[in-house]
Protein backbone atom coordinates (compact mmCIF):
# COMPACT_ATOMS: atom_id res chain seq x y z
CA UNK A 1 0.00 0.00 0.00
CA UNK A 2 1.58 3.27 -1.09
CA UNK A 3 0.40 5.18 2.00
CA UNK A 4 2.18 2.63 4.17
CA UNK A 5 5.35 3.23 2.17
CA UNK A 6 5.21 6.95 3.00
CA UNK A 7 4.52 6.20 6.64
CA UNK A 8 7.51 3.86 6.75
CA UNK A 9 9.78 6.55 5.34
CA UNK A 10 8.46 9.12 7.84
CA UNK A 11 9.07 6.67 10.68
CA UNK A 12 12.70 6.45 9.55
CA UNK A 13 12.99 10.24 9.52
CA UNK A 14 11.41 10.38 12.98
CA UNK A 15 13.97 7.93 14.34
CA UNK A 16 16.78 10.03 12.90
CA UNK A 17 15.35 13.22 14.43
CA UNK A 18 14.98 11.59 17.83
CA UNK A 19 18.60 10.43 17.61
CA UNK A 20 19.53 13.98 16.67
CA UNK A 21 17.72 15.25 19.76
CA UNK A 22 19.63 12.80 21.93
CA UNK A 23 22.93 14.18 20.64
CA UNK A 24 21.70 17.74 21.25
CA UNK A 25 20.55 16.92 24.79
CA UNK A 26 23.94 15.40 25.59
CA UNK A 27 25.79 18.37 24.11
CA UNK A 28 23.91 20.73 26.44
CA UNK A 29 24.05 18.66 29.61
CA UNK A 30 26.81 16.02 29.71
CA UNK A 31 29.26 16.43 26.83
CA UNK A 32 32.79 17.62 27.67
CA UNK A 33 33.80 20.81 25.90
CA UNK A 34 36.35 18.95 23.81
CA UNK A 35 33.58 17.03 22.05
CA UNK A 36 32.04 20.05 20.32
CA UNK A 37 33.78 19.68 16.96
CA UNK A 38 33.04 15.97 16.57
CA UNK A 39 29.49 16.46 17.84
CA UNK A 40 28.91 19.14 15.24
CA UNK A 41 29.87 16.69 12.49
CA UNK A 42 27.67 13.96 13.96
CA UNK A 43 24.68 16.30 14.15
CA UNK A 44 25.30 17.48 10.59
CA UNK A 45 25.46 13.90 9.29
CA UNK A 46 22.20 12.82 10.90
CA UNK A 47 20.46 16.02 9.83
CA UNK A 48 21.60 15.43 6.25
CA UNK A 49 20.39 11.82 6.33
CA UNK A 50 16.95 12.95 7.52
CA UNK A 51 16.81 15.65 4.87
CA UNK A 52 18.01 13.25 2.14
CA UNK A 53 15.26 10.78 2.98
CA UNK A 54 12.61 13.51 2.82
CA UNK A 55 13.96 14.93 -0.45
CA UNK A 56 14.64 11.59 -2.14
CA UNK A 57 13.12 10.58 -5.46
CA UNK A 58 11.74 7.48 -3.73
CA UNK A 59 9.87 9.61 -1.20
CA UNK A 60 8.46 11.77 -3.98
CA UNK A 61 7.24 8.72 -5.95
CA UNK A 62 5.64 7.15 -2.88
CA UNK A 63 4.07 10.47 -1.90
CA UNK A 64 2.55 11.07 -5.33
CA UNK A 65 1.12 7.56 -5.37
CA UNK A 66 -0.26 7.96 -1.83
CA UNK A 67 -1.86 11.30 -2.70
CA UNK A 68 -3.62 9.69 -5.67
CA UNK A 69 -4.76 6.83 -3.48
CA UNK A 70 -6.08 9.19 -0.78
CA UNK A 71 -8.20 11.37 -3.07
CA UNK A 72 -11.24 9.25 -2.29
CA UNK A 73 -10.93 9.99 1.43
CA UNK A 74 -12.75 12.91 3.10
CA UNK A 75 -10.69 16.10 3.10
CA UNK A 76 -10.46 16.14 6.93
CA UNK A 77 -9.31 12.52 7.17
CA UNK A 78 -6.10 12.05 9.17
CA UNK A 79 -4.36 10.46 6.19
CA UNK A 80 -5.16 13.43 3.96
CA UNK A 81 -3.80 15.84 6.55
CA UNK A 82 -0.69 13.71 7.08
CA UNK A 83 0.01 13.72 3.35
CA UNK A 84 -0.47 17.50 3.15
CA UNK A 85 2.14 17.97 5.86
CA UNK A 86 4.53 15.53 4.21
CA UNK A 87 4.06 17.31 0.87
CA UNK A 88 4.97 20.67 2.42
CA UNK A 89 8.13 19.22 3.93
CA UNK A 90 9.16 17.35 0.78
CA UNK A 91 8.66 20.38 -1.47
CA UNK A 92 10.63 22.57 0.93
CA UNK A 93 13.59 20.24 1.33
CA UNK A 94 13.82 19.48 -2.38
CA UNK A 95 14.43 23.17 -3.08
CA UNK A 96 16.98 23.74 -0.29
CA UNK A 97 20.55 22.74 -1.17
CA UNK A 98 21.72 19.73 0.81
CA UNK A 99 25.02 21.43 1.63
CA UNK A 100 23.13 24.32 3.25
CA UNK A 101 21.20 21.93 5.50
CA UNK A 102 24.48 20.32 6.51
CA UNK A 103 26.25 23.65 7.04
CA UNK A 104 23.49 24.91 9.33
CA UNK A 105 23.51 21.71 11.35
CA UNK A 106 27.30 21.49 11.59
CA UNK A 107 27.69 24.92 13.12
CA UNK A 108 25.17 24.37 15.93
CA UNK A 109 27.17 22.27 18.37
CA UNK A 110 30.37 24.27 17.80
CA UNK A 111 28.52 27.58 18.08
CA UNK A 112 26.85 26.40 21.27
CA UNK A 113 30.20 25.46 22.78
CA UNK A 114 31.62 28.85 21.80
CA UNK A 115 28.61 30.57 23.33
CA UNK A 116 29.07 28.70 26.62
CA UNK A 117 32.74 29.69 26.71
CA UNK A 118 31.91 33.29 25.76
CA UNK A 119 29.41 33.49 28.63
CA UNK A 120 31.89 32.02 31.08
CA UNK A 121 34.57 34.52 30.05
CA UNK A 122 32.12 37.35 29.46
CA UNK A 123 33.74 37.87 26.06
CA UNK A 124 31.55 38.39 22.98
CA UNK A 125 34.52 38.06 20.61
CA UNK A 126 34.65 34.30 21.26
CA UNK A 127 31.09 33.86 19.95
CA UNK A 128 31.10 36.59 17.29
CA UNK A 129 32.57 34.56 14.38
CA UNK A 130 30.14 31.73 15.04
CA UNK A 131 27.20 34.12 15.12
CA UNK A 132 28.43 35.64 11.85
CA UNK A 133 28.44 32.19 10.25
CA UNK A 134 25.01 31.41 11.68
CA UNK A 135 23.57 34.64 10.29
CA UNK A 136 25.09 33.96 6.84
CA UNK A 137 23.58 30.49 6.81
CA UNK A 138 20.27 31.85 8.02
CA UNK A 139 20.09 34.44 5.25
CA UNK A 140 20.85 31.74 2.66
CA UNK A 141 18.18 29.53 4.20
CA UNK A 142 15.56 32.28 4.10
CA UNK A 143 16.33 32.89 0.42
CA UNK A 144 16.04 29.18 -0.32
CA UNK A 145 12.71 28.99 1.51
CA UNK A 146 11.44 32.02 -0.39
CA UNK A 147 9.90 35.22 0.92
CA UNK A 148 7.96 38.25 -0.34
CA UNK A 149 7.93 41.13 2.14
CA UNK A 150 10.89 40.37 4.41
CA UNK A 151 13.42 37.50 4.67
CA UNK A 152 12.57 37.18 8.35
CA UNK A 153 9.08 36.01 7.36
CA UNK A 154 10.52 32.78 5.95
CA UNK A 155 12.25 32.06 9.27
CA UNK A 156 9.17 32.87 11.36
CA UNK A 157 7.22 30.33 9.34
CA UNK A 158 9.53 27.57 10.52
CA UNK A 159 8.47 28.10 14.13
CA UNK A 160 5.10 29.87 13.98
CA UNK A 161 3.42 29.16 10.63
CA UNK A 162 1.22 32.04 9.50
CA UNK A 163 3.05 34.80 11.37
CA UNK A 164 5.04 37.49 9.58
CA UNK A 165 7.06 40.46 10.77
CA UNK A 166 4.08 42.67 9.90
CA UNK A 167 1.58 40.55 11.83
CA UNK A 168 3.91 40.41 14.84
CA UNK A 169 4.38 44.14 14.86
CA UNK A 170 0.60 44.60 14.96
CA UNK A 171 0.31 42.13 17.86
CA UNK A 172 3.22 43.74 19.69
CA UNK A 173 1.74 47.22 19.29
CA UNK A 174 -1.50 46.07 20.92
CA UNK A 175 0.32 44.39 23.77
CA UNK A 176 2.82 47.17 24.34
CA UNK A 177 0.09 49.78 24.60
CA UNK A 178 -1.90 47.71 27.12
CA UNK A 179 1.13 46.57 29.10
CA UNK A 180 2.59 50.09 29.32
CA UNK A 181 -0.56 51.31 31.06
CA UNK A 182 -0.51 48.39 33.52
CA UNK A 183 3.24 48.77 34.09
CA UNK A 184 2.83 52.40 35.04
CA UNK A 185 0.64 51.41 37.97
CA UNK A 186 2.64 48.31 38.88
CA UNK A 187 5.84 50.34 39.24
CA UNK A 188 4.21 52.32 42.05
CA UNK A 189 3.98 49.16 44.16
CA UNK A 190 6.81 48.21 46.57
CA UNK A 191 9.86 46.77 44.80
CA UNK A 192 11.64 45.22 47.77
CA UNK A 193 9.39 42.15 48.12
CA UNK A 194 11.54 40.07 45.74
CA UNK A 195 14.62 40.36 47.99
CA UNK A 196 13.58 37.20 49.84
CA UNK A 197 14.25 35.19 46.66
CA UNK A 198 17.93 36.14 46.82
CA UNK A 199 18.85 34.47 50.06
CA UNK A 200 20.78 31.21 50.38
CA UNK A 201 18.88 28.22 49.00
CA UNK A 202 20.91 24.97 48.95
CA UNK A 203 20.99 23.53 45.44
CA UNK A 204 20.08 19.98 46.47
CA UNK A 205 16.89 21.32 48.08
CA UNK A 206 16.11 23.41 45.00
CA UNK A 207 16.27 20.23 42.97
CA UNK A 208 13.95 18.50 45.43
CA UNK A 209 11.44 21.34 45.09
CA UNK A 210 11.63 21.20 41.29
CA UNK A 211 11.02 17.44 41.30
CA UNK A 212 8.12 17.75 43.75
CA UNK A 213 6.20 20.36 41.79
CA UNK A 214 6.88 18.75 38.42
CA UNK A 215 5.35 15.51 39.71
CA UNK A 216 2.40 17.39 41.16
CA UNK A 217 1.64 18.97 37.78
CA UNK A 218 1.62 15.49 36.24
CA UNK A 219 5.05 15.09 34.66
CA UNK A 220 5.84 11.36 34.43
CA UNK A 221 9.38 10.60 35.63
CA UNK A 222 9.08 7.04 34.34
CA UNK A 223 9.19 8.68 30.90
CA UNK A 224 11.40 11.64 31.72
CA UNK A 225 14.14 13.13 33.85
CA UNK A 226 15.32 16.48 35.21
CA UNK A 227 18.89 17.64 34.62
CA UNK A 228 20.92 20.80 35.08
CA UNK A 229 22.09 23.02 32.22
CA UNK A 230 23.26 26.55 31.42
CA UNK A 231 19.97 27.47 29.72
CA UNK A 232 16.86 25.39 30.58
CA UNK A 233 15.14 23.44 27.82
CA UNK A 234 12.87 20.46 27.16
CA UNK A 235 13.60 17.86 24.52
CA UNK A 236 11.79 14.73 23.36
CA UNK A 237 12.82 11.39 21.89
CA UNK A 238 9.15 10.29 21.44
CA UNK A 239 6.52 10.54 24.15
CA UNK A 240 8.21 7.68 26.00
CA UNK A 241 11.34 9.72 26.75
CA UNK A 242 10.79 13.43 27.37
CA UNK A 243 13.53 15.25 29.27
CA UNK A 244 13.52 18.61 31.03
CA UNK A 245 16.26 20.75 32.54
CA UNK A 246 16.60 23.72 34.83
CA UNK A 247 19.47 25.74 36.30
CA UNK A 248 20.47 26.40 39.88
CA UNK A 249 21.81 29.47 41.65
CA UNK A 250 22.38 28.98 45.37
CA UNK A 251 21.67 32.65 45.99
CA UNK A 252 18.57 33.01 43.81
CA UNK A 253 15.59 30.64 43.98
CA UNK A 254 13.53 31.77 40.99
CA UNK A 255 15.56 30.29 38.08
CA UNK A 256 15.37 26.72 39.35
CA UNK A 257 11.81 26.86 40.59
CA UNK A 258 10.10 28.67 37.75
CA UNK A 259 12.45 27.14 35.19
CA UNK A 260 11.19 23.74 36.32
CA UNK A 261 7.55 24.92 36.15
CA UNK A 262 8.17 26.23 32.64
CA UNK A 263 9.91 23.15 31.26
CA UNK A 264 7.36 20.87 32.94
CA UNK A 265 4.69 22.53 30.81
CA UNK A 266 6.67 21.66 27.70
CA UNK A 267 7.20 18.14 28.96
CA UNK A 268 3.51 17.57 29.66
CA UNK A 269 2.70 18.49 26.06
CA UNK A 270 5.19 15.98 24.64
CA UNK A 271 4.32 13.17 27.07
CA UNK A 272 0.63 13.42 26.22
CA UNK A 273 0.66 13.39 22.42
CA UNK A 274 -1.61 10.60 21.14
CA UNK A 275 0.44 7.35 21.25
CA UNK A 276 -0.81 6.55 17.74
CA UNK A 277 1.17 9.54 16.43
CA UNK A 278 4.54 8.14 17.51
CA UNK A 279 6.96 7.99 14.54
CA UNK A 280 4.49 9.84 12.32
CA UNK A 281 4.32 13.31 10.80
CA UNK A 282 2.02 14.34 13.66
CA UNK A 283 4.87 14.02 16.18
CA UNK A 284 7.78 15.46 14.18
CA UNK A 285 8.47 18.83 12.63
CA UNK A 286 9.57 17.68 9.18
CA UNK A 287 10.03 21.24 7.95
CA UNK A 288 12.38 22.40 10.70
CA UNK A 289 13.78 18.88 11.22
CA UNK A 290 12.92 18.70 14.91
CA UNK A 291 11.41 15.79 16.82
CA UNK A 292 8.69 17.86 18.48
CA UNK A 293 5.05 16.96 18.97
CA UNK A 294 3.70 20.46 19.55
CA UNK A 295 1.92 21.98 16.58
CA UNK A 296 3.97 25.21 16.72
CA UNK A 297 6.60 26.63 19.01
CA UNK A 298 4.05 29.19 20.18
CA UNK A 299 1.59 26.45 21.08
CA UNK A 300 4.39 24.73 22.98
CA UNK A 301 5.26 27.93 24.83
CA UNK A 302 1.62 28.39 25.74
CA UNK A 303 1.84 25.26 27.85
CA UNK A 304 5.05 26.26 29.62
CA UNK A 305 3.82 29.78 30.31
CA UNK A 306 0.42 28.51 31.46
CA UNK A 307 1.92 26.26 34.14
CA UNK A 308 4.65 28.72 35.07
CA UNK A 309 2.51 31.85 35.34
CA UNK A 310 -1.20 31.09 35.51
CA UNK A 311 -0.71 28.23 37.96
CA UNK A 312 2.74 28.70 39.52
CA UNK A 313 2.50 32.44 40.16
CA UNK A 314 -1.09 32.43 41.36
CA UNK A 315 -1.89 33.45 44.91
CA UNK A 316 -3.90 30.29 45.53
CA UNK A 317 -0.97 28.08 44.50
CA UNK A 318 1.26 29.53 47.20
CA UNK A 319 -1.51 29.55 49.80
CA UNK A 320 -1.66 25.79 49.24
CA UNK A 321 2.01 24.93 48.80
CA UNK A 322 4.19 27.52 50.51
CA UNK A 323 4.61 25.44 53.68
CA UNK A 324 6.11 22.63 51.59
CA UNK A 325 8.65 25.05 50.20
CA UNK A 326 9.44 26.53 53.60
CA UNK A 327 10.05 23.02 54.95
CA UNK A 328 12.82 22.65 52.35
CA UNK A 329 14.36 26.03 53.19
CA UNK A 330 13.61 26.61 56.89
CA UNK A 331 16.41 29.13 57.37
CA UNK A 332 15.89 31.20 54.23
CA UNK A 333 12.11 31.37 54.59
CA UNK A 334 11.66 31.35 58.37
CA UNK A 335 10.30 34.92 58.41
CA UNK A 336 8.22 34.60 55.23
CA UNK A 337 4.57 33.64 54.78
CA UNK A 338 2.57 32.65 51.71
CA UNK A 339 1.40 36.18 51.03
CA UNK A 340 4.92 37.60 51.17
CA UNK A 341 6.22 34.86 48.91
CA UNK A 342 3.45 35.49 46.37
CA UNK A 343 4.31 39.19 46.38
CA UNK A 344 7.94 38.26 45.78
CA UNK A 345 7.23 36.10 42.72
CA UNK A 346 4.89 38.71 41.24
CA UNK A 347 7.06 41.76 41.84
CA UNK A 348 7.42 43.94 38.74
CA UNK A 349 10.93 45.25 38.30
CA UNK A 350 12.25 45.48 34.72
CA UNK A 351 15.52 43.60 34.54
CA UNK A 352 18.21 42.62 32.09
CA UNK A 353 17.72 38.85 31.89
CA UNK A 354 14.80 37.49 29.87
CA UNK A 355 14.53 34.17 31.70
CA UNK A 356 14.39 35.99 35.04
CA UNK A 357 12.00 38.70 33.83
CA UNK A 358 8.79 39.43 35.65
CA UNK A 359 5.62 38.37 33.89
CA UNK A 360 4.58 41.89 32.96
CA UNK A 361 7.80 43.04 31.26
CA UNK A 362 8.73 39.68 29.71
CA UNK A 363 7.25 40.57 26.33
CA UNK A 364 9.43 43.66 26.07
CA UNK A 365 12.43 41.34 26.00
CA UNK A 366 10.85 39.42 23.14
CA UNK A 367 9.95 42.52 21.14
CA UNK A 368 13.50 43.87 21.17
CA UNK A 369 14.93 40.47 20.14
CA UNK A 370 12.53 40.18 17.21
CA UNK A 371 13.56 43.59 15.89
CA UNK A 372 17.27 42.77 16.31
CA UNK A 373 16.84 39.45 14.51
CA UNK A 374 14.97 41.10 11.66
CA UNK A 375 17.77 43.64 11.30
CA UNK A 376 20.45 40.94 11.34
CA UNK A 377 18.52 38.99 8.73
CA UNK A 378 18.05 41.84 6.26
CA UNK A 379 21.55 43.24 6.79
CA UNK A 380 20.65 46.50 8.52
CA UNK A 381 22.58 45.30 11.58
CA UNK A 382 26.04 43.73 11.47
CA UNK A 383 27.07 40.98 13.85
CA UNK A 384 29.94 43.20 15.06
CA UNK A 385 27.45 45.89 16.08
CA UNK A 386 24.99 43.50 17.76
CA UNK A 387 26.14 44.12 21.37
CA UNK A 388 25.79 47.89 21.03
CA UNK A 389 22.41 47.56 19.32
CA UNK A 390 21.26 45.14 22.02
CA UNK A 391 22.24 47.52 24.80
CA UNK A 392 20.50 50.44 23.09
CA UNK A 393 17.30 48.41 22.71
CA UNK A 394 17.38 47.35 26.36
CA UNK A 395 17.81 50.95 27.42
CA UNK A 396 14.95 52.11 25.19
CA UNK A 397 12.45 49.39 26.15
CA UNK A 398 13.40 48.52 29.72
CA UNK A 399 15.25 51.60 30.91
CA UNK A 400 18.26 49.52 31.95
CA UNK A 401 21.95 49.50 31.06
CA UNK A 402 23.53 46.12 30.33
CA UNK A 403 26.92 46.21 32.11
CA UNK A 404 28.50 43.34 30.18
CA UNK A 405 27.87 40.85 27.33
CA UNK A 406 26.81 38.04 29.68
CA UNK A 407 23.83 40.13 30.80
CA UNK A 408 23.27 41.43 27.29
CA UNK A 409 23.80 39.89 23.90
CA UNK A 410 25.17 36.57 25.24
CA UNK A 411 22.30 35.68 27.55
CA UNK A 412 20.18 33.50 25.22
CA UNK A 413 21.01 30.14 23.68
CA UNK A 414 18.83 30.61 20.59
CA UNK A 415 21.36 32.22 18.26
CA UNK A 416 24.02 29.63 19.04
CA UNK A 417 21.41 26.98 18.21
CA UNK A 418 20.61 28.63 14.88
CA UNK A 419 17.04 29.34 15.97
CA UNK A 420 16.73 32.83 14.51
CA UNK A 421 13.01 33.46 14.11
CA UNK A 422 11.88 31.58 17.21
CA UNK A 423 11.77 34.36 19.84
CA UNK A 424 8.31 35.55 18.85
CA UNK A 425 6.87 32.24 19.96
CA UNK A 426 7.27 33.18 23.63
CA UNK A 427 4.88 36.11 23.30
CA UNK A 428 2.54 34.12 21.06
CA UNK A 429 2.65 31.51 23.82
CA UNK A 430 1.82 34.09 26.50
CA UNK A 431 -1.22 35.24 24.55
CA UNK A 432 -2.36 31.71 23.79
CA UNK A 433 -1.84 30.55 27.40
CA UNK A 434 -4.13 33.26 28.76
CA UNK A 435 -6.78 32.49 26.16
CA UNK A 436 -6.73 28.77 26.98
CA UNK A 437 -6.59 29.27 30.75
CA UNK A 438 -9.46 31.76 30.74
CA UNK A 439 -11.59 29.24 28.87
CA UNK A 440 -10.47 26.26 30.95
CA UNK A 441 -11.38 27.96 34.23
CA UNK A 442 -14.98 28.30 33.10
CA UNK A 443 -15.10 24.56 33.74
CA UNK A 444 -16.12 24.02 37.38
CA UNK A 445 -14.01 20.87 37.71
CA UNK A 446 -10.90 22.76 36.64
CA UNK A 447 -11.60 25.66 39.00
CA UNK A 448 -12.41 23.37 41.92
CA UNK A 449 -9.20 21.46 41.28
CA UNK A 450 -7.08 24.59 41.28
CA UNK A 451 -8.65 25.70 44.53
CA UNK A 452 -7.89 22.33 46.13
CA UNK A 453 -4.39 21.87 44.70
CA UNK A 454 -5.53 19.10 42.36
CA UNK A 455 -4.07 19.82 38.92
CA UNK A 456 -5.39 16.70 37.19
CA UNK A 457 -8.62 18.38 35.95
CA UNK A 458 -6.65 21.19 34.29
CA UNK A 459 -4.22 18.67 32.81
CA UNK A 460 -7.16 16.62 31.55
CA UNK A 461 -8.76 19.67 29.92
CA UNK A 462 -5.50 20.51 28.17
CA UNK A 463 -4.83 16.90 27.20
CA UNK A 464 -8.17 16.67 25.42
CA UNK A 465 -8.00 20.05 23.65
CA UNK A 466 -4.29 20.57 23.04
CA UNK A 467 -1.78 17.89 23.97
CA UNK A 468 -3.18 14.74 22.38
CA UNK A 469 -3.50 16.36 18.95
CA UNK A 470 0.25 16.76 18.48
CA UNK A 471 0.82 18.37 15.09
CA UNK A 472 -2.49 17.09 13.69
CA UNK A 473 -4.15 20.48 14.15
CA UNK A 474 -2.70 23.91 13.50
CA UNK A 475 -2.37 26.53 16.23
CA UNK A 476 -5.47 28.35 15.02
CA UNK A 477 -7.48 25.12 14.77
CA UNK A 478 -6.56 24.26 18.36
CA UNK A 479 -7.58 27.70 19.58
CA UNK A 480 -10.85 27.80 17.66
CA UNK A 481 -11.82 24.33 18.87
CA UNK A 482 -10.84 25.07 22.47
CA UNK A 483 -11.91 28.71 22.86
CA UNK A 484 -14.16 29.50 19.89
CA UNK A 485 -11.78 32.00 18.23
CA UNK A 486 -8.27 32.44 16.88
CA UNK A 487 -5.37 34.14 18.65
CA UNK A 488 -6.74 36.98 20.77
CA UNK A 489 -4.61 39.22 23.04
CA UNK A 490 -7.58 40.43 25.10
CA UNK A 491 -7.55 37.58 27.69
CA UNK A 492 -3.83 38.08 28.22
CA UNK A 493 -4.25 41.79 28.90
CA UNK A 494 -7.16 41.02 31.24
CA UNK A 495 -4.95 38.56 33.12
CA UNK A 496 -2.12 41.07 33.47
CA UNK A 497 -4.54 43.80 34.59
CA UNK A 498 -6.06 41.49 37.23
CA UNK A 499 -2.68 40.51 38.64
CA UNK A 500 -0.66 43.71 38.26
CA UNK A 501 -3.13 46.57 37.89
CA UNK A 502 -3.69 49.26 40.48
CA UNK A 503 -6.29 47.12 42.25
CA UNK A 504 -5.16 43.56 41.46
CA UNK A 505 -7.49 40.66 42.06
CA UNK A 506 -6.41 37.54 43.98
CA UNK A 507 -4.94 36.05 40.81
Amino acid sequence: MTLSAVQHRIATVSDLLCTLNLLVWDSRTMMPSGGAESRGRQIATITRLARDELASDGMLRDLEAAEAQARSLPDDHDDREALRQVRRAVDLHRRIPADLIERRAAVRARANAAWVEARERNDYSIFEPWLAETVRNTRDYADALGWTEHPYDALLGLYEPGETLSSLRRLFATLEAGEARILEGARRRPQDAAAILRRRFPVEKQREAALTFSRRFGYDFDRGRLDSTVHPFEISFTRGDVRITTRYNENFLSPALFGAFHETGHGLYEQNVDPAFTRTVFASDLVGLYAVGGTSFGAHESQSRLWENHVGRSRRFWELHFEELRALFPEALSDVDAGAFHRAVTTVNPGLIRTDADELTYDLHIMLRVELEAALTDGRLSVADAPEAWNAAVKARLGRNAPDPRQGVLQDIHWSSGMIGSFCTYTVGNVMAAQLFETATRDAAVTDGLQAGDYAPLAGWLRERVWRHGRRRSREELLVNATGRGLDPAPYLRHLEARYGDAPAAA
